[in-house]
């Protein structure tokens, strides 16, 4: 048995009562995450200008777009809700360096509401995702396959999508397979856009969703997928996509050790790489009370990847370009104290006084952070005031990190802030009640309307 098909087996065989309680408990937080990210993400221009598509497109009323009077396809539907859920890179995250909510979530979901699935088969269908597109990242190598210019949001949420989906439809260990051979071939994500500050990174996950949607579809049908997707030679996704690979990690502990309990929760609104530094900077500037205009330079220690990713040279080119910049992340969390929404906004990533500071910040490629990067999203921070004093801070573990979580309180708080965007006070709290007793619901048709 080949990994691909020893994958399929495990999410075949995979029961609610196999998930251990802090899984769940993880599963069900960050289902909670996502739905403020995709309520807040409806109220955006470039969510909106998808769910125009989805809305144009019509056909069959299977699921729910929220926050739109509208009912589609579930495949369209869920591109619909992935774009949404990351339309401002507050959605959660995991070191394999994906965001593995937007891209399952939408095709659990849909599915469940198509199929009239109970929340204990939602949340098993949640967990199947989230561990196969997490452990397909880590299979492929995702620092190489970063480095390669693949954004393994994309690439990888086709798998996990697909294994979500066919989860719902309740497949054997061949259509699984086929479901996950019919996703990988869909893969797609590439890293253009911080060359000019586009949108395409928003549209990643929801384009994944609706094509693990689309291979599961087809898989029921008896139309057949690779089974060998993973790792065939000629075209397998991990030797197209990477240049170190280890498919070992594809199975290593499967069912024992689940990565979904590692999954990041974001307290700030752009690049979880970035977070690390975000921490660091902050406590810094409390802990000596740092005036901006003392500032002469601030230098981010951190890795190779990093500096690809995020270490390019900032321009006021829109809200993702300063979601992405370690120089915007790193200057506007000193002096604004928070890395939110609001600082995101035009008038705050165009400031000519931030702009300014972001110019002082420099990138240091450090061989330690380095060799543990992924697998930890670790940074060091050096602020140089201009009387010559210079400041160190070190963060391993980011705010959101399992070694450094969020709060219960902070987690519904969050959500609380985002769905105001478009819900009132008493549809929150039946959400936060509907959502703290999931696994108890018959079907999820009493969420779902509260979202519509």
């Amino acid at each position: 048995m080949g990994p691909t098909m020893a994958l399929a087996k495990f999410l075949v065989e995979l029961k609610y009562e196999d998930i251990p309680s802090r899984c769940l408990e993880q599963i069900k937080a960050a289902f909670l995450d996502s739905l403020g990210c995709g309520l807040f993400g409806s109220t955006l221009e470039w969510s909106q200008k998808v769910n125009s598509l989805v809305k144009e497109m019509e056909g069959k009323e299977e699921a729910t777009l929220w926050a739109n009077d509208f009912r589609g396809p579930a495949a369209n539907v869920a591109l619909g809700l992935g774009t949404m859920i990351h339309s401002f890179d507050f959605d959660d995250y995991h070191n394999a360096k994906l965001h593995p909510g937007a891209a399952v979530l939408p095709a659990a979901l849909t599915m469940a509401e198509r199929s009239g699935s109970s929340g204990k088969d939602f949340l098993t269908s949640m967990v199947a995702g989230y561990e196969t597109m997490i452990r397909v990242s880590l299979a492929t190598g995702p620092a190489s396959s970063r480095q390669q210019g693949w954004h393994l949001t994309g690439t990888c949420g086709t798998f996990g999508a697909a294994a979500a989906a066919g989860k719902i439809l309740h497949f054997d260990s061949q259509n699984m397979a086929s479901a996950l051979g019919m996703a990988g071939t869909q893969s797609a994500g590439l890293w253009a856009f911080t060359a000019d500050g586009s949108e395409s990174k928003r549209f990643h996950p929801g384009r994944a969703a609706q094509s693990g949607v689309i291979a599961a579809l087809l898989a029921r049908n008896g139309y057949r997928g690779p089974t060998q997707i993973l790792e065939a030679k000629d075209g397998g996704f991990c030797q197209a996509t990477s240049a170190s690979f280890d498919l070992g990690r594809l199975t290593a502990g499967l069912g024992k050790k689940f990565e979904t309990a590692e999954v990041v929760l974001k307290p700030y609104s752009c690049c979880g790489s970035l977070h690390s530094t975000i921490d660091a900077t902050r406590e810094l500037t409390q802990m000596h009370r740092i005036d901006p205009q003392d500032v002469e330079r601030i230098r981010v220690h951190n890795s190779q990847v990093v500096k690809l990713q995020c270490g390019f040279e900032y321009k006021p080119l829109g809200p993702l370009q300063a979601q992405m910049s370690l120089q915007y992340c790193t200057a506007i969390s000193l002096l604004d104290g928070h890395v939110l929404v609001d600082q995101f906004e035009e008038g705050r990533f165009s400031d000519p006084r931030v702009f300014d500071l972001a110019r002082c910040v420099e990138f240091v490629l450090d061989p330690e952070i380095d060799a543990i990067y992924p697998e930890r999203f670790a940074s060091k921070v050096e602020i140089v005031l201009k009387n010559g004093q210079s400041l160190w801070r070190r963060v391993d573990y980011p705010k959101g990190s399992p070694e450094n979580p969020m709060t219960t309180d902070e987690v519904e708080g969050k959500f609380k802030t985002l769905a105001r965007t478009v819900k009132d006070k008493d549809t929150i709290l039946s959400i936060l009640k509907l959502y703290q007793g999931l696994e108890e619901l018959k079907d999820l048709s009493p969420l779902i309307a509260l979202l519509r």
